[in-house]
């Protein structure tokens, strides 16, 4: 692994469960670990509600955009985690690979993305503590 961790997190359509991903451990990190998401099958734009819960948090997806899945983001990531998107992630040997089950947002409330935004939250602190224990503080 580099000296800064790059995180690449994968969902289908880059609209809601990578998203808050990303923003929650580029938030929490601080800079210690690189931070990506991407979608295999990327919508037109993030989902509302998923807009509405980051904000309640002071964290601003309102310029963020849905991204396609390259191999070129797969090959630079350290940790690739992977949240519904089956098997359109490509697998590289010495990358490591994680699977969050997570419920995706697409269609919820604000208050059921809520709380998928906060297991998110919990997991990203979780592997904050691993990659960079000194930004997890």
């Amino acid at each position: 692994m580099s000296s800064t961790p790059e995180v690449l997190f994968v969902c289908v359509h880059n609209a809601g469960r990578s998203q808050m991903a990303a923003a929650l451990l580029h938030h929490r990190a601080q800079g210690r670990v690189t931070v990506r998401s991407a979608g295999s099958a990327p919508a037109e734009t993030i989902n509302p509600a998923v807009v509405l819960a980051m904000a309640e948090l002071g964290l601003d997806l309102s310029q963020e955009f849905p991204k396609p899945l390259t191999t070129e983001a797969v090959e630079a990531a350290d940790v690739v985690i992977t949240m519904g998107c089956g098997d359109a992630c490509p697998v590289f040997p010495g990358k490591r690979y994680l699977d969050w089950e997570l419920d995706d947002p697409a269609g919820k409330s604000v208050e059921e993305v809520r709380a998928i935004r906060d297991e998110i939250d919990r997991r990203v602190t979780s592997l904050l503590a691993e990659l960079a224990p000194e930004a997890a503080r």
